[in-house]
């Protein structure tokens, strides 16, 4: 894992017209996209100021009390976002439907509201599905809900909460044999009900980019990508941040590629909706200690905090980098 201060420096690098204007170019050059000269001109300073906005938003939330973090974290995301999306699309925002956030909640909470059960329900257009698509080549499904319990379960750094509360061991450790390479346990099998020859056509089912096999009775899986962007984009796989190991989830119905962007993105939303419009509910929580969603949500904002710059770093990192 990365210094922290480290992936802000890094992006503090970019804060350059020069240096973007050239990294920008490398990746409409190699798209290809028409005119990436000009469009890269013309992106280099957006590229820097949305950069520079999110950059500005997670400092303010290191020291923001709890009560606001959520909002400060989420804009933060959306500002990097922005620039990650301008890599790979020179016309953002083409238009305003893009600039909608993509996804929304219930308003007003139910009397007996509790956070894991809340849901976030897709849009057709927005922030969430461009992103989701340019950056991951993942088409949302408008409509799809998608609930805050099953959202955390594929955050690996929780593992200790659910273990305390719930007493659930959520993940399996999946050590690398090699730089893009992991060894199935085959406590997998036992996991998913499965034997070595359904989990493998189960696994390649769900993985398009990667490979899984047998050799001298072990399950490995061997993905096409390259190993520092791992984190990013070997979903299915789990990465613990503070750990640097990867996991399965136990869960067979989490065996699914969502990257980890995605989740923090639609629990972010949803915190910083709660935090702004659900104001009696959010201060109970944060005072009385009443229920299981408060170490969950602190804990959550926690890594967050630490995660997607770190996530959305090796992003940029990778088309630095032309991976």
């Amino acid at each position: 894992m990365l210094d922290h201060r480290f992936i802000w420096q890094s992006f503090n690098a970019l804060h350059a017209a020069n240096t973007t204007q050239r990294l920008l170019y490398k990746c409409y050059k190699k798209a290809p996209i028409q005119d990436a000269e000009k469009k890269s001109y013309e992106n280099s300073y957006p590229f820097i100021y949305y950069l520079e906005h999110g950059q500005n938003y997670y400092k303010l939330a290191e020291n923001a009390p709890l009560s606001i973090k959520p909002v400060l974290l989420f804009y933060g995301m959306v500002q990097l976002l922005k620039a990650c999306l301008l890599t790979v699309d020179p016309q953002y925002p083409e238009s305003t439907s893009v600039l909608a956030h993509g996804v929304s909640t219930r308003k007003r909470k139910k009397q007996s509201y509790e956070f894991f059960h809340d849901e976030v329900k897709v849009q057709k257009n927005g922030l969430f599905s461009h992103f989701s698509n340019q950056m991951f080549h993942i088409r949302q499904i408008e409509g799809e809900k998608l609930s805050m319990g099953q959202l955390l379960k594929r955050i690996p750094e929780l593992h200790n909460l659910f273990s305390l509360h719930f007493q659930k061991d959520l993940y399996i450790k999946t050590p690398l044999k090699d730089k893009s390479t992991f060894i199935i346990p085959n406590e997998t099998l036992d996991a998913y009900h499965m034997t070595s020859q359904r989990l493998l056509s189960f696994i390649e089912s769900t993985i398009p980019f990667g490979t899984i096999y047998i050799e001298s009775e072990e399950i490995f899986l061997s993905l096409d990508t390259n190993s520092n962007l791992l984190p990013l984009t070997s979903s299915p796989l789990l990465f613990h941040l503070y750990e640097g190991e990867f996991y399965l989830p136990r869960e067979r119905e989490l065996l699914t590629i969502f990257p980890e962007v995605m989740v923090h993105y639609l629990i972010l939303y949803n915190l910083s909706m709660i935090s702004r419009y659900e104001t009696e509910w959010w201060s109970e929580l944060l005072h009385t200690y009443s229920s299981n969603d408060y170490p969950f949500i602190r804990q959550f904002l926690a890594i967050s905090a630490d995660k997607v710059p770190y996530l959305l770093y090796l992003f940029l990192k990778g088309k630095i980098k032309g991976d």
